[in-house]
């Protein structure tokens, strides 16, 4: 197994080597200027549109789910390990400059994840069943001809290899260990009890899955949101502090696990890279297959409803969690800078929830319960998501038949990653992010035309109504 286990980190290093993340980041930062960072600009219109309840769809809109259920789905799939374990990891090995590149993949992920989603539903399709479908596998061989065929077939296959690894092992694995942990529940029993609930939801199909996710997402996220809050009021002092950690890593970076290990530079970006990615799956496609249920008739607004699910889970999550890990520490004597001890994050501890869950149970009784509690539900909706993903990959391989076999499947799965090891489950999870990545933003390359005429023909359209309802009445 160790030998297996090194194997696989050499091909996971290789993978997220500097040409794919000077692909994640430059697609991102490309389609960012191409539209005019119109993403950004028109963040608070995309909040707007998570309140606007039926307007979200418009007229003559088709689809399974709403686009804001759309969007909890989505965001079910990626608020999950990434956002507690996953940062936990990324500041271990990376540093806290880690931290900063998860924020520029959140940034430029923003464009990115629009553009997803606009592209899945102009793109997308209706199967046999009459369900809409879509995703990067259909925008490639819909948008760009069949000489590009080839990329949509490979986007589908690396898609139904990565979602076992990616949205169930190690969603299953991290939540199996935490409760063995802190409840001393055996991790056969986590595996099962996770495996029957997922087959009672992924068995009604997408709109099974929305409805769950549109109740959990929300309550979970401000659950572990005010949690987060209440440890950082505890800690204020100290934010300052954790910022200038965070700044200084990039140029700086600051010894890792166990203070033997330098961080480079390059340790820093590709860990923040490769675990902000993991987290909101900017760039990897996942989301648009979501979005493509949406019951819309407006790619653009679908677009910039897709657009918050990066801002939600990295800008506001993910700096949760990484301000509490960074943090506590300080405040409590068990490192920084001042004492020269090693701060949580470098003291050679393996699970990344391990890590979360301490620094918020040192500065605030009992509060390691609010990792447990949000990883378990977090993890529940990951896996849900993601049966959702790997479903739309494998009916797009070998049709409509093979969904009843594929849920079967899916659900042995979430128990044997309740019983595997983490370091395996996590190694797993990044090469399938890699791989599933670069097709995903060779097609968001080539279909950029699109996008951007999108955009532009749907600002013009409102800057004309706009002056249409400025014009005084004759």
């Amino acid at each position: 197994m160790e030998k297996l286990i090194s194997a696989l980190n050499t091909v996971d290093g290789w993978i997220w080597g500097p040409p794919l993340v000077a692909l994640l980041f430059g697609t991102g930062l490309y389609l960012t200027i191409g539209l005019r960072f119109m993403p950004i600009r028109r963040l608070p219109y995309a909040i707007g549109l998570l309140f606007s309840g039926k307007k979200a769809s418009g007229k003559g809109a088709e689809g399974e789910i709403s686009p804001v259920a759309a969007l909890f789905t989505a965001l079910s799939a990626t608020i999950g390990t990434g956002n507690i374990a996953g940062v936990a990891i990324a500041i271990s090995l990376g540093g806290p400059g880690a931290v900063f590149w998860m924020w520029m993949t959140a940034v430029v992920g923003m464009a990115t994840k629009y553009s997803e989603a606009l592209l899945a539903v102009r793109f997308r399709e209706v199967d046999e069943r009459g369900i809409h479908v879509g995703g990067p596998m259909y925008y490639i061989k819909n948008g760009m001809g069949k000489n590009w065929v080839w990329l949509a077939f490979a986007y589908a296959i690396l898609t139904s290899i990565a979602a076992p690894g990616t949205g169930n092992l190690v969603q299953a694995n991290e939540v199996a260990a935490l409760l063995h942990e802190n409840l001393g529940i055996a991790t056969w029993m986590s595996g099962l009890v996770m495996a029957g609930l997922v087959f009672m939801v992924i068995m009604g199909g997408v709109k099974s899955i929305a409805k769950v996710a549109s109740f959990l997402v929300p309550i979970m996220a401000l659950f572990y949101i005010t949690g987060a809050l209440v440890v950082l009021s505890m800690n204020i002092e100290f934010i300052p502090a954790a910022f200038g950690q965070i700044f200084t890593g990039v140029i700086s970076p600051t010894a890792a696990v166990g203070g033997f290990i330098g961080s480079s530079v390059m340790m820093a970006i590709s860990q923040g890279a490769n675990r902000g990615s993991f987290s909101n799956e900017a760039g990897l496609g996942s989301a648009a297959i979501a979005h493509a249920s949406a019951n819309t008739n407006d790619p653009v607004r679908q677009g910039t409803i897709a657009m918050l699910g990066t801002f939600i889970d990295t800008i506001v999550v993910c700096t949760m969690t990484a301000l509490v890990i960074l943090t506590a520490p300080m405040m409590f004597g068990v490192g920084g800078v001042e004492g020269g001890a090693l701060s949580i994050w470098q003291t050679g501890v393996s699970s990344g929830a391990t890590i979360t869950a301490t620094a918020f149970g040192a500065a605030l009784p009992g509060g390691q319960w609010i990792v447990t509690i949000g990883m378990a539900v977090f993890a529940f909706t990951t896996i849900l998501g993601w049966a959702l993903y790997g479903e739309r990959s494998m009916e797009f391989l070998f049709g409509v038949k093979i969904i009843p076999y594929y849920r079967v499947f899916w659900c042995v799965v979430v128990y044997l990653g309740a019983v595997y090891t983490s370091d395996l489950a996590w190694t797993l999870a990044s090469i399938g992010n890699g791989l599933m990545a670069a097709p995903n933003l060779i097609g968001m390359l080539g279909l950029s035309g699109v996008i951007f005429a999108m955009t532009r023909k749907d600002m013009e359209k409102r800057a004309e109504a706009k002056d249409a309802k400025e014009e005084p009445a004759e």
